[in-house]
């Protein structure tokens, strides 16, 4: 154990460091974001409620432990965190480009068999609608950015906020169920797939265990 960090071998998987993290410094800041020019933070303890609202969302949607998550949009709080949720209820993100076009996307979702896209916004919206009929294990389309997405009608399109307020109600019916899941977690389990950018032949999906990233992190 390095001095002044959690013993990995407890807190061997992310949703488990957070919660540790929430529980030993949660007034802490853990999370800043630049919006219209000014500052958002986000402490330890409210990154945790968002992850905790998240996951149990998803949990409400069908997301079983297993479950593949495509995440696609720039580097934003809200996208770190639905991989986080994700990952507390077992299930595995798979990070897009999002600049991808719409064929690379569809190599993506089919061959990771993701069930559930987060998306940032219209734009990645249309690109998955395109596509989404050729993957056929897609279920499940989330959307973080409500500008422009009014008249979409379709059935399994779900907002990010939408999917936080059925976690919180299903928080209230099972307090104990975010918690036990993150426990089940192992260091060993897969905890990303990342995808090659292809530039060279057809994309390649790295599997990591989170015993290998925390460790790159630790610097071991």
């Amino acid at each position: 154990m390095v001095r002044g960090l959690p013993d990995l071998t407890v807190y061997d998987t992310f949703p488990k460091l957070l919660l540790h993290h929430a529980a030993v410094r949660g007034n802490r800041p853990a999370w800043r974001e630049k919006d219209f020019g000014i500052w958002q933070t986000w402490t330890w303890s409210e990154v945790a409620d968002e992850v905790r609202s998240f996951a149990m969302g998803l949990k409400v949607l069908g997301f079983q432990r297993g479950d593949r998550l495509a995440i696609v949009g720039d580097n934003r709080p809200h996208l770190y965190w639905a991989m986080l949720a994700a990952q507390s209820l077992g299930g595995i993100p798979v990070p897009m480009y999002q600049d991808a076009v719409a064929n690379e996307m569809r190599f993506v979702l089919s061959h990771a068999e993701v069930r559930f896209a987060v998306v940032e916004d219209q734009e990645q919206v249309d690109k998955l609608l395109e596509i989404k009929s050729d993957c056929l294990t897609l279920e499940h389309l989330i959307y973080n950015d409500p500008r422009g997405m009014r008249n979409y009608p379709q059935p399994f399109l779900t907002s990010y906020a939408k999917v936080q307020e059925l976690g919180r109600a299903e928080q209230a019916d099972n307090p104990a169920f975010f918690e036990e899941s993150v426990a089940q977690g192992k260091g060993g389990d897969l905890s990303v797939i990342l995808y090659t950018s292809g530039t060279t032949g057809q994309s390649k999906g790295v599997m990591l265990a989170y015993s290998n990233v925390i460790m790159s992190a630790r610097g071991g």
